[in-house]
């Protein structure tokens, strides 16, 4: 059963396998399937975790992004399984006359990553990989919670990649992440299962204690700074703002390694229970353990 709830039969173990989003992706390496890939989501050469894996895995056909999938393209690639995001469900029925065998998946907060593994592994049967991979996110986890639990709960903004008034509700991973790392999302009020704009005001009213851009922010911490709108911010006042790591992978997408984002906010949130050798330890041992290499923390 997918994360729709559709019921998917997969007669035998798929050598061939086309992923059109980068959260399946970076899940499928992760459970050592790399040589299995036969097409990955568009613009892959922007993620370093691909070369970091492989360099040829850049090469391989284009399925689409999250919002529009290439058809034409898989069924040239000739898969025996493709794995698309839930909110691409239209053109499953499309696939399917084709003869494709399609997997539906919709990782959008802890658990549901969680169940995203188990499935997949069991879709490319890797269940022993899969059940290895969750233990370890949940081990450290709950580790993390175990060490901040107790402690003060700070308000913590997350900014979007396009803007910085751009941010994620309850609806969404990103709301997990804050709170896997002892804060509190200032944003979980909005119901958006998607980014949300909001206005300056609201932020200011929010009066977040840290503020954390994405990733892939196109700005950077000192534009915040410098940002006369936010002046009488919290965290802007206490120079508080900081910017998730990109060197590897978007931790605050629901990738498996999401949870290193959460390790790294609870580095910052709370520096006397969770230490950077911590933070750093737990990134190297991660990626060394389920992608075969050994990264650079900064």
């Amino acid at each position: 059963t997918d994360q729709l709830g559709r019921t998917v039969t997969i007669e035998k173990e798929p050598e061939k396998i086309a992923s059109s989003y980068y959260i399946s992706t970076s899940l499928l390496l992760g459970l050592g399937l790399k040589d299995k890939l036969v097409g990955i989501e568009a613009k892959a050469n922007t993620r370093p975790i691909y070369n970091l894996v492989s360099s040829s895995l850049v090469s391989l056909p284009n399925m689409g992004t999250a919002k529009a999938f290439n058809t034409e393209a898989c069924v040239a690639a000739g898969p025996d399984l493709v794995i698309i995001p839930a909110k691409l469900k239209s053109v499953i029925p499309e696939l399917e006359q084709l003869g494709l065998t399609v997997l539906a998946v919709n990782p959008e907060n802890q658990q549901l990553l969680s169940e995203c593994i188990t499935m997949v592994g069991q879709a490319v049967n890797e269940p022993g990989k899969a059940k290895t991979l969750n233990a370890t996110i949940e081990s450290i986890l709950d580790n993390v919670k175990t060490n901040v639990s107790g402690t003060d709960t700070p308000k913590v903004y997350l900014a979007g990649n396009s803007a910085f008034l751009s941010t994620a509700g309850k609806a969404m991973y990103q709301d997990t992440l804050l709170t896997n790392a002892g804060g509190v999302n200032v944003a979980s009020e909005l119901t958006d299962t998607y980014w949300a704009e909001v206005s300056y005001e609201q932020v200011l009213s929010w009066n977040p204690d840290y503020i954390i851009l994405a990733a892939d922010a196109t700005y950077t911490v000192d534009d915040v700074y410098n940002d006369a709108n936010l002046a009488d911010c919290t965290a802007v006042k206490e120079k508080h703002v900081y910017k998730l790591p990109s060197d590897i992978e978007a931790w605050d997408s629901p990738v498996p390694a999401s949870f290193l984002g959460s390790v790294y906010i609870a580095s910052i949130l709370h520096p006397d229970k969770i230490s950077t050798d911590y933070y750093k330890e737990c990134v190297t041992e991660f990626y060394k353990t389920f992608y075969g290499f050994t990264p650079e923390v900064k």
